[in-house]
């Protein structure tokens, strides 16, 4: 018995020596089965969902059945393009331009002072403060913040002690960012994707900046240059990269986010709320289809042009 066993385990490994040894010998052969399992797997679930979503784009649904109609036409898309839609697109576009903007200039200073002035200790209690709200749940945030926007909330409360209620009655007066409380409002669905994705910008716009050449600012104060001209010649320049990478997360996330506005905001959709409804409630699947290909058609060409302005060197 143990014979037959010392003679399986010989031939194992004599079988694991050669097919190591033609492995070796046949580099290409070794790349292209190392490859192949992830290949396969963004060609069929990745890419084959999208060619999928792309192709149900141009199906259009029989207004006498309420059928999908599984034959190629621009239907869809003529009505994808009707008013009602189009503000969908709008109001989804300014919001994830509005959050990247302002998540922009929110990070920036802190990344600065993390890069330029902080000790080893401030720096590791930052990368702590900054990613310690990644690791709790999506949701409950989204809930927390709810809370806070609420009527009866914290900032409601703290502003009625100041005696500035009235600073906020007339913020949600206001006719497109108002609402009865902030939870209830335009504005406070801005509030929430400003904080839940600020991590997203300040991390790329850190390591731009921990890459900025002490030797290029040394040199713009040797020259004369005020702390202002070194900030926008120099350090902004160097930096914008990151800026453009961070832009990617925030302006990405922002537009194919559905529950933040679901549970923060007024009645008024977004794209994902859109496409979800389409999807479940109404069964018009291939309007979702269509309206999930705007945030692809508006990220491609964010991202080509994110591209040439260096943002992946950031990354």
């Amino acid at each position: 018995m143990s014979a037959m066993t010392t003679a399986v385990r010989t031939d194992s490994a004599g079988w694991s020596r050669r097919l190591s040894i033609a492995l070796y010998r046949r580099p290409a052969l070794l790349l292209a089965l190392l490859l192949a399992p992830p290949l396969l797997w963004l060609g069929i679930i990745y890419l084959g969902s999208l060619f999928s979503l792309l192709a149900q784009s141009f199906f259009y649904i029989d207004n006498f059945s309420g059928r999908v109609m599984h034959q190629f036409s621009l239907r869809t898309y003529g009505e994808l393009f009707t008013s009602s839609n189009l503000d969908i697109i709008l109001r989804t576009s300014t919001m994830a331009a509005s959050v990247t903007v302002t998540d922009a200039v929110i990070a920036f200073p802190i990344a600065y002072f993390v890069a330029r002035y902080a000790g080893p200790r401030l720096r590791a209690f930052f990368y702590l403060g900054v990613m310690l709200p990644l690791w709790s749940s999506y949701l409950v945030k989204v809930y927390a913040w709810k809370l806070i926007l609420a009527k009866e909330g914290i900032i409601s409360w703290f502003l009625a002690q100041l005696h500035l209620s009235w600073l906020l009655d007339g913020v949600l007066g206001l006719p497109i960012i108002g609402g009865n409380s902030l939870s209830t409002s335009y504005l406070g669905t801005y509030i929430v994707f400003c904080y839940i994705w600020l991590p997203f910008m300040i991390l790329p716009v850190q390591a731009a900046l921990e890459r900025v050449p002490r030797s290029c600012i040394e040199a713009s104060d040797d020259l004369g240059a005020r702390p202002g001209q070194t900030f926008w010649h120099i350090i902004l320049p160097l930096a914008f990269p990151g800026v453009v990478a961070g832009s990617i997360f925030t302006f990405s996330l922002t537009l194919g986010d559905y529950i933040i506005p679901g549970i923060i905001g007024s009645s008024r959709l977004f794209i994902g709320q859109a496409v979800y409804q389409h999807q479940g409630t109404a069964g018009n699947i291939p309007l979702a289809a269509a309206l999930s290909v705007v945030p692809i058609v508006i990220m491609g060409i964010y991202l080509s042009i994110a591209k040439r302005l260096g943002a992946f060197d950031a990354l």
